[in-house]
């Protein structure tokens, strides 16, 4: 499986951005996505994750009521809509999928393919 993520780029704090992951290789409909995100200096964190239906999500406390994960399994490409960006959302993005599990999954071990990853930068 290939992840494909796209829709990084800079951005004023406010802002909206949607990030894209489109997968290659196997269809992702069975599949738990998850979204991490790393900062300069510090270790990688789950943004959000979402069961292989779309019907069930979690998200990390600092996001929640500002972003929110979707998948088109149809398209095989799951999404990040993030809006209210903060300074402290700057980071490169990563999406994984697992097959170890069609729940929510919220270590990045429990991930076994992942995209190459796309910058957001927010200023202030």
């Amino acid at each position: 499986v290939q992840l494909q993520a796209s829709g990084g780029g800079l951005v004023q704090a406010g802002d909206s951005l949607r990030l894209s992951c489109e997968a290659s290789g196997r269809t992702l409909n069975t599949h738990t996505m998850g979204w991490f995100r790393q900062a300069p200096g510090k270790e990688r964190e789950l943004v959000g994750t979402i069961n292989w239906s779309g019907e069930r999500t979690y998200y990390e406390e600092s996001v929640k009521e500002r972003f929110t994960i979707s998948r088109d399994n149809a398209r095989n490409t799951v999404y990040l809509q993030m809006n209210s960006l903060k300074p402290e959302d700057t980071a490169v993005y990563y999406c994984a999928a697992s097959e170890l599990s069609s729940n929510l999954l919220y270590r990045d071990y429990e991930y076994n393919y992942w995209g190459q990853g796309t910058q957001v930068t927010v200023s202030s």
